[in-house]
Parts: C-alpha cells; sequence; structure tokens
C-alpha cells in the first residue's frame, strides 16, 4: 500500500495549457452565454409592456382633449343663454315701462313736467338708458317698415320719397333689437309730380342743347 503524503490537499486537475484564473473566467463565459437567452426575454416583454403604456396614454391624452373640448363648448352655452335670458328679462321689464316714458314724454310736450315729478321722471329716464333703451323715431326721417309703423298717410309736394313727417309715439330699441317700432304719420310724393319735373328737365336740357339757328 502506498502512503499519503500528510500535510497535502487534493485540487481539482488543471488544464494542462490553463491556469486555474483561466479555468474560472472560462467558466463565468459559459454561466453567462447560458443565461443570454432569459435576458433577451425580459427585454422583449419590457419593450412590449412599454408599447402597452405608450398606447393607453395616448387613449387617456385624446379622451382628456376630447373632455376638455366638451368643456370649453358647455360653458360658452351656458354664458351664450345666460346673456340670452338676461336680455329677454331686461327686455320684458322696460316693454312695461314703456307706456310711463309715453307720459312723460306727454308731459313735456305739454310742460307739465315740473316740481318732483319732473326730478323722478328724470331719473326714470336716466335709468332705463344705462339698462340699454335707447329711443328712435325723427321728423322727416325716411321710412322704413321694419322700425316704423304707419299710422296715418298723405301726399306731399315737398318730398321726394315716403317720409316720416310726424312722430305720433317714439320707438324703442335695446341694441339691434327693436321692442316697438316708431308710429308714425308719412307723406309720400305727389302723384305726378317727380315725372313733371322730369319732363321739365328734358325740355330745358334739350332747348339749351339745341343747335343755334344762324
Amino acid at each position: 500500500m502506498s502512503e499519503e503524503t500528510p500535510g497535502f490537499e487534493e485540487k481539482p486537475d488543471v488544464p494542462a495549457d490553463g491556469t486555474p484564473e483561466e479555468t474560472e473566467a472560462a467558466a463565468s463565459a459559459d454561466k453567462a452565454e447560458g443565461a443570454a437567452p432569459a435576458g433577451d426575454a425580459t427585454d422583449v416583454a419590457l419593450l412590449a409592456q412599454l408599447d402597452q403604456a405608450r398606447k393607453a396614454l395616448e387613449e387617456r391624452t385624446a379622451d382628456l382633449q376630447r373632455l376638455q373640448a366638451e368643456y370649453q363648448n358647455y360653458r360658452r352655452r351656458v354664458e351664450r343663454d345666460r346673456v340670452t335670458v338676461k336680455e329677454i328679462a331686461v327686455a320684458s321689464l322696460l316693454t312695461e315701462l314703456l307706456p310711463v316714458l309715453d307720459d312723460i314724454g306727454r308731459a313735456r310736450d305739454h310742460g307739465e313736467l315740473l316740481g318732483g315729478f319732473k326730478s323722478v321722471a328724470e331719473s326714470t329716464e336716466t335709468i332705463v338708458a344705462k339698462m340699454g333703451l335707447q329711443q328712435f323715431g325723427k321728423e322727416g326721417e325716411p321710412f322704413d317698415p321694419t322700425i316704423h309703423e304707419a299710422l296715418m298717410h298723405s301726399y306731399a309736394p315737398d318730398v321726394t320719397e315716403t317720409t316720416c313727417v310726424a312722430i305720433l309715439q317714439p320707438g324703442y330699441r335695446i341694441g339691434e333689437r327693436t321692442i316697438r317700432p316708431a308710429r308714425v304719420a308719412v307723406a309720400e310724393p305727389q302723384p305726378g309730380a317727380a315725372p313733371a319735373k322730369d319732363d321739365a328737365k328734358s325740355s330745358t336740357d334739350e332747348e339749351s342743347g339745341a343747335p343755334e339757328e344762324g
């Protein structure tokens, strides 16, 4: 029997052409090569999750933009409706005050706007003017059926078109909205008067343009 030499430990076999460090490096490389496929699969999974998260973000962003646009449209509709309701309420109130304004106007025309009544009347006119009420209708302006209501009709030789010759009751508007037309008396040109003037003018022109006799 062979006797073991005391004091020496057995070591793993080392390749004849390499050192122990080279052997460990080779083993580590083998492990890395074995783990590479698992790492690639992890990267693919992460990319898929990232793409899915990006799509979800785009969908949520589109939903948010759509909701924001709908909210802006809703705010505009509410504001428009609020203004419309206010205008209707103001027009309704001022329409009820028109008879009072007519009485004030008649009192002024007859010289009866005196004392405390004058102060109240002027305050009332100032308030309705601040609320946007405007009076219109003047003698001598052309008749407009969209804002005038003809209550009396006559002919006059000194007008060349249908003209308001008397304001029987003033009209009122709020902005571009007419709440009461002006009630007027109108006059039209005398039938045949304008053609007669045109004929006289033509005769004068012909006489002035005729050649002189030698």
